[in-house]
């Protein structure tokens, strides 16, 4: 939720850059243009033959749009006079799950099918007066859509006033939480005067409002336990009100639960027993609990796991045993008000074939009893009007500041992952004393970068990453806009540094998630006796150059339109292999398997040949300050060891090292101080009588026991 109002207040206006691409006709019927966006709030008006029949918008101007990807889905709704929705255009978004088998044109249908909703009934019914139509595998994608939609509709209506319905008069909180308060010591009580409210629901009414729906399938997979039969027991309190979080809690874990919540923030606890889970199975790290959102007035607050905890067993004789128990945090900016009423809207589906599922909802409604909350005086209530003006204001320059509070656990490990590095490439030549110590540090290294780097923090660079930061130099830059992922800003700011010190090869060889995971899998290949095939060095040089054209080809077309290059730069099997495990639409999977495949038999074979984000960190390569790799006269005349070992032949026959292609895998500076693989070395320690048969090693390893450089004399 953060992440997307974040997104809106840093594009102020994304209206603007969606507006000229749409067909008025499409989106309105009868629509011939649209006019100038309005000063004062991002609407412009819906012509038709000059006279305006409507008005327009983009959902993420008004609410928080966050999808299952993290991103915003960008959704644009005409509504006229009366305040009914004349037409939807999912205009963009960046939901993965959308791409597992679910066609876009479904999303684009289902949001056009919001087309003649009255958003007055809305209003009266507190956003759920219509059904919600849910496509089985994109629930958050739905869900996300659905609910802004309807809540940025609301807003648009009211500040508008269409259809009658009003702008809502801000003029601060009347009550406040009142600390002295105290609550009952009994559950029962608590449940009796509202404290914990409570939703309950049988198997029999869940058959009936199935049965309601009119789908036949719904009855044949009606549910078999006995009517009566508890199907969920659902328990709600506000437990970072300080006398209910301490009787529900205790005083250990509300003590805790205080230190979790940062100022601003509130908590509710859930706890449920029955069939059916209020929490589910299906989310995972990083992901939304699709079952539950709090809903108040205008404001939606879904859940991640970033924002969950379990809860302990609760300190009272009298409290049911309930299966699960959580805590769920409310962010701050999400413009949450404790005094007032909300509910907690409950996700119910029902399978009803292979992949397909049918669902209906029910609200869990809250309201803080009037015992824990004490009026606010009138003079207060101006200074809250002010304060409150002045913290959004500081809200929204502070949200990157939040996110990155919530990551520290992840900054931390990767500020030390490299700090570990750079001090491994500035020490280098006395880590590259010893083979064995470099191959027990490269291989910890890869497989930290790939198992916490990719799949725990996805924080795998892209191109797309590029083509973004080239877009956004060329528009409107914010750093705003970047520093909401605090681990790849991170990564792109040391990227930066490295390239000026040592090239690509420090992201491309060390920190790169793919990479290490086609390194590790070829180790495993090697240790398995897979071949290996060193590919003839003039085809390997001219199979150098397709991943620049790559690189160009998508720079150019994202020149014209970033969306059709992030299309195209699934070239890149970063999404696939890294951020969703291989979980998507089989072509995608058997393309990321095949590189992998590949990369069984030549070392690195995507890095070499295909990957455009190499390609880009190449390109500046050559501007490196200093050149830490050390070579004798005589590596490549005559020998050619360490072009023979490198793993990506980035040493040319002649020797000198392709800083384009080089990975840093310090490999060749091993060799240099090789006492049994370096020509040099060896005949130094000859000439001072610390070898007894060198020459004997060298005929057997490079072939060049001719050369009269090589002779024993």
């Amino acid at each position: 939720m953060a992440q997307a109002q974040a997104q809106a207040q840093t594009n102020a206006n994304v209206l603007a850059q969606f507006l000229p691409d749409v067909d008025p006709a499409a989106l309105v019927e009868g629509a011939d243009a649209f006019g100038p966006i309005r000063e004062d709030v991002p609407v412009a008006p819906v012509l038709s033959g000059g006279e305006e029949v409507g008005h327009v918008f983009v959902t993420s101007d008004f609410v928080g749009t966050t999808g299952y990807s993290g991103k915003p889905i960008h959704t644009m709704v005409a509504v006229d006079d009366n305040a009914v929705i004349l037409g939807v255009d999912l205009v963009k978004h960046s939901e993965p799950i959308v791409l597992i088998g679910i066609p876009d044109s479904k999303i684009k249908k289902l949001a056009a099918d919001y087309r003649g909703l009255s958003l007055v009934d809305e209003a009266a019914a507190g956003g759920s007066g219509h059904d919600l139509e849910i496509i089985s595998g994109a629930t958050v994608t739905i869900m996300v859509i659905d609910d802004s939609i309807i809540r940025s509709g609301l807003k648009v209506a009211r500040a508008l006033g269409l259809g009658g319905l009003s702008a809502e008069i801000e003029t601060g909180p009347q009550y406040e939480i009142d600390a002295g308060a105290e609550a009952p010591d009994s559950w029962m009580d608590m449940e009796g005067d509202g404290t914990v409210r409570r939703l309950s629901l049988d198997v029999g009414q869940i058959n009936a409002s199935f049965a309601a729906m009119g789908d036949p399938r719904t009855d044949k997979y009606a549910l078999t336990e006995p009517p009566e039969a508890t199907f969920i027991d659902m328990q709600m309190a506000l437990v970072s009100v300080p006398a209910i979080g301490r009787a529900v809690l205790g005083e250990a874990d509300f003590a805790n639960l205080q230190e979790w919540l940062e100022p601003g923030e509130h908590a509710i606890a859930v706890v449920g027993r029955g069939l059916y889970s209020f929490k589910g199975s299906g989310y995972v790290r990083g992901g939304i609990f699709d079952r539950i959102v709090l809903i108040q007035d205008d404001v939606s607050v879904r859940f991640r796991d970033r924002g969950h905890r379990r809860m302990g067993v609760i300190p009272l004789d009298d409290v049911p045993e309930f299966t699960e128990r959580d805590l769920f945090k409310i962010p701050a900016d999400s413009g949450f008000d404790p005094t007032k009423p909300f509910r907690l809207q409950l996700l119910v589906q029902r399978e009803v074939a292979a992949i397909e599922k049918v669902f209906t909802t029910y609200d869990l409604g809250y309201q803080l009893p009037q015992t824990f909350m004490t009026p606010v005086a009138q003079a207060e209530e101006t200074t809250a009007v002010v304060a409150k003006d002045e913290g959004e204001s500081a809200a929204q320059a502070a949200l990157w500041k939040k996110i990155w509070e919530d990551k520290t656990l992840e900054i931390a490990v990767l500020g030390s992952m490299l700090v570990v590095l750079t001090l491994a490439f500035f020490f280098q030549m006395q880590l590259t004393r010893s083979e064995r110590a470099v191959k027990i540090f490269r291989y910890t290294f890869l497989t930290i970068t790939l198992v916490f780097l990719g799949w725990y923090a996805n924080a795998q660079l892209s191109v797309v990453n590029l083509m973004a930061l080239f877009g956004a130099l060329t528009t409107s830059f914010s750093w705003q806009a970047f520093l909401l992922d605090p681990l790849t800003f991170i990564l792109w700011f040391a990227v930066a540094a490295a390239i000026l010190f040592w090239g690509r090869g420090a992201y491309c060889g060390w920190l790169c998630p793919f990479g290490a995971l086609q390194e590790l899998t070829n180790h495993i290949a090697r240790a398995l006796k897979v071949p290996q095939i060193k590919l003839p060095w003039g085809l390997h040089e001219r199979l150098w150059p397709i991943k620049y054209m790559i690189f160009l080809g998508l720079f150019g077309v994202s020149l014209a339109s970033i969306e059709q290059a992030e299309h195209l730069a699934e070239v890149e099997p970063f999404k696939t292999a890294i951020i969703l495990n291989f979980v998507r639409a089989w072509p995608f999977v058997a393309y990321a398997a095949a590189l992998l495949i590949a990369g069984l038999f030549v070392e690195r074979f995507y890095c070499r040949y295909l990957c455009p984000l190499g390609a880009a960190l190449a390109i500046p390569a050559r501007l490196r300050m200093f050149d830490w790799l050390k070579r004798y006269k005589e590596c490549g005349s005559p020998c050619q060891t360490c072009a023979n070992e490198c793993m990506v032949q980035a040493i040319h026959p002649t020797g000198e090292i392709n800083p384009n292609e080089c990975l840093n895998c310090m490999h060749c500076q091993v060799l240099y101080q090789s006492e049994t693989k370096c020509p040099v070395v060896i005949k130094k320690l000859k000439r001072k009588g610390s070898t007894s048969d060198p020459t004997a090693f060298l005929k057997s390893r490079t072939g060049l026991e001719n050369h009269p450089n090589l002779q024993t004399k």
